[in-house]
């Protein structure tokens, strides 16, 4: 069996990979649906679906809580919303294999480097905004002289380097947990013999692929608020 490319449409000189387009789409749909099901007729004493929600709500608030202090309210929302996306994104691309023999339909879009640079990039602009916002231009610009002017290279290249480590970190693992289920499916077309064998492998290597994608998703949710946290002074409240 070939590589197989995903579909893709060029507008304006732009090239869009279509498969990467509608499983970004639906994960987001596959989000606000859960969202809007799961809130639907609250009551005071949670039960059911209601409990569901709440509980990754504060799951994620209490996961923030230590990078952000004070400020864990008005960033819990943001770390919610990440980490459903990111939870699912990484997710989706198990549920099948969706392709011929030339195009794939069906991935998880978290496993395109693009997106997750693009979502490492939305994180950056918030953590500056942020430091911008709580300590004014000349306090931000002056945490780039922290300990001693001497550490200015170092702390750009920090910043930097935030953005590509947490790109990188997601791209691997959902890239390389989609290519070994691939070359998995691959071994069981090899004979009917090998089938079974290749079925709980991919069973196994399925449910691995599920918990490092809850943990992928964590860690960026962590990180995230880290790097905001390290922008805001978290023991002084607005």
């Amino acid at each position: 069996m070939g590589e197989t490319q995903n579909p893709t449409a060029s507008f304006l000189g732009l090239d869009f990979d279509l498969t990467i387009l509608a499983m970004t789409l639906l994960t987001v749909l596959i989000v606000f649906l859960f969202v809007f099901w799961a809130s639907r007729h609250m009551t005071m004493k949670p039960k059911g679906k209601q409990n569901v929600l709440e509980w990754l709500y504060e799951f994620v608030q209490n996961l923030i809580r230590p990078n952000v202090g004070v400020y864990t309210k008005n960033y819990t929302f943001l770390a919610f919303t990440l980490f459903l996306f990111v939870l699912v994104a990484n997710n989706i691309g198990l549920v099948t294999k969706l392709e011929t023999e030339e195009l794939n339909f069906w991935t998880s879009p978290t496993s395109n480097f693009m997106v997750d640079f693009t979502l490492s990039l939305i994180v950056a602009a918030i953590v500056h905004f942020e430091g911008v916002r709580k300590n004014g231009l000349g306090g931000y610009l002056k945490g780039y002289l922290t300990p001693t002017p001497a550490m200015l290279p170092m702390n750009i290249l920090e910043e930097l380097t935030n953005v590509a480590s947490l790109a990188l970190r997601l791209y691997g693992n959902i890239f390389a947990g989609e290519v070994v289920m691939t070359l998995l499916l691959q071994f069981a077309n090899l004979s009917i013999f090998v089938a079974p064998v290749a079925f709980v492998l991919n069973l196994a290597w399925t449910g691995f692929s599920i918990f490092i994608s809850s943990i992928q998703a964590y860690v960026f949710v962590l990180l995230s608020t880290k790097y905001i946290g390290n922008k805001l002074d978290t023991q002084v409240e607005e």
